[in-house]
């Protein structure tokens, strides 16, 4: 299955969503009016594109159809495609240093598939041939530590752990970037805590495991990836918000794109945080976690 398939099979309840209402607007006369508009506008909303997003979608539509006249279903069409592919910026992809450790902070909260991804992520990179290693950092849940070593044994990956429920995630990372430096790793993945009590802790947390790296390991490439659940919708906006203000975050990873209608929350990511999406979650399948492609993407979400 190519990747646009992947992506409109993924994207099938959105699509439906949207295309179908985007359909039934146009349906009437195949043009569209300020009325018709302005309920486009308020569909994007229902889709989680955003309030601001759906917006300015909208207003860059209008200027369009002032521009050239054409207020015709196929304009409109391409209209919305050309500023979503705007808002989402050029493909970017997270990459691996050859010759480096490369050490990879997932970050978000509970339940986003955060665990998941780096589980994901270590079979992908281990299929590569690279040598990994993960961090089970997010001590504060025992089930996430149980559920990271499932994905070790399943990829054969070495995972690093300590005992007891509760311990210094930051213990675990010095424990892993030493491991990771002995065995020559290209990559760890760390797999930080999706729960603390306020921004303080976490900003407390992740820079305390921050500074061990930056001590044990000053020359390896260090990059912070938001793992959000699309079927939160808005919710994924704001936990981008929370978190873009405590972490310098530099890629997102939207999961389970499959299970929601809500696929339009990417759009309002993109728009409120400036931070390219690199992975996308289509289903439960390790393969189902894929390089996201903003044109791809686009395309497959508002095909009829």
């Amino acid at each position: 299955m190519g990747l646009f398939d992947a992506f409109k099979r993924g994207l099938d309840k959105t699509r439906k969503f949207f295309g179908g209402g985007f359909t039934k607007l146009a349906a009437m006369t195949g043009h569209f009016d300020e009325d018709q508009l302005d309920e486009l506008e308020e569909l994007m909303v229902r889709a989680d594109c955003g309030v601001e997003a759906s917006m300015d979608i909208i207003d860059h539509v209008k200027a369009d159809i002032k521009k050239s006249g054409d207020n015709s279903k196929e304009a409109v069409l391409n209209s919305v495609k050309t500023r979503m592919k705007e808002i989402l910026g050029p493909k970017s992809t997270y990459e691996i240093e050859e010759g480096k450790l490369n050490i990879l902070l997932l970050v978000g909260v509970n339940g986003t598939g955060k665990t998941t991804t780096a589980g994901k992520l270590a079979a992908r990179y281990k299929a590569e041939g690279k040598k990994v290693i993960i961090a089970a950092a997010d001590t504060f849940r025992a089930a996430a530590v149980e559920q990271i070593k499932a994905w070790g044994e399943k990829t054969g990956t070495t995972v690093i752990s300590q005992g007891s429920d509760g311990s210094d995630p930051a213990a675990v990372v010095y424990d892993s970037v030493h491991a990771a430096l002995a065995r020559k790793a290209d990559i760890l993945i760390v797999d930080t805590a999706g729960r603390l009590h306020n921004k303080k802790n976490l900003m407390d947390e992740l820079g305390k495991i921050k500074r061990i790296i930056a001590r044990e390991a000053p020359d390896s490439i260090v990059k912070s990836m938001l793992i959000i659940d699309a079927t939160t919708g808005q919710n994924g906006v704001l936990q981008a918000q929370s978190f873009s203000e405590v972490v310098d975050l530099d890629y997102l990873g939207v999961t389970k794109l499959d299970g929601s209608a809500k696929g339009g929350v990417i759009i309002a990511v993109a728009y409120t945080c400036k931070v390219p999406v690199v992975l996308a979650g289509l289903g439960e399948g390790v393969d189902d976690l894929v390089d996201f492609d903003p044109d791809i993407f686009v395309e497959s979400l508002i095909t009829e």
